[in-house]
């Protein structure tokens, strides 16, 4: 999973990975949907597929990059108990603040009498 958090840690391989999600995509689309230049593209498809987050398939001339699940999942696994926190305490916000704005309309409607 390190190698997930590392090749993900860099914001253009962030952002490969944001448009592989929607579709696969040869190296030309990427280059022309993000504005770099091939071979920087070429080194962060390598990264990415170095840890395992993307596989490529040769279609005719070109290399048709796409999402690996697998990684993708084992990183939401781990997520998920630290998501699962702070639903909880996002919750315990939520009924905090609607306690103190309860508290306050009381407090006006004894001062409105």
């Amino acid at each position: 999973m390190q190698a997930t958090f590392s090749a993900l840690a860099e914001p253009n391989r962030l952002a490969i990975v944001g448009l592989l999600r929607r579709k696969p995509l040869s190296v030309g689309e990427i280059v022309e949907r993000l504005g770099l230049r091939q071979p920087q593209v070429s080194k962060h498809l390598r990264v990415l597929s170095e840890a395992g987050l993307v596989e490529a398939r040769q279609l005719a001339q070109q290399r048709i990059y796409s999402l690996r699940a697998q990684p993708l999942k084992e990183l939401d696994e781990w997520l998920d108990p630290y998501r699962r926190t702070w639903d909880e305490r996002f919750a315990q916000l939520d009924d905090v603040l609607r306690d103190l704005k309860q508290k306050d309309k009381g407090k006006k409607d004894v001062h409105d009498k």
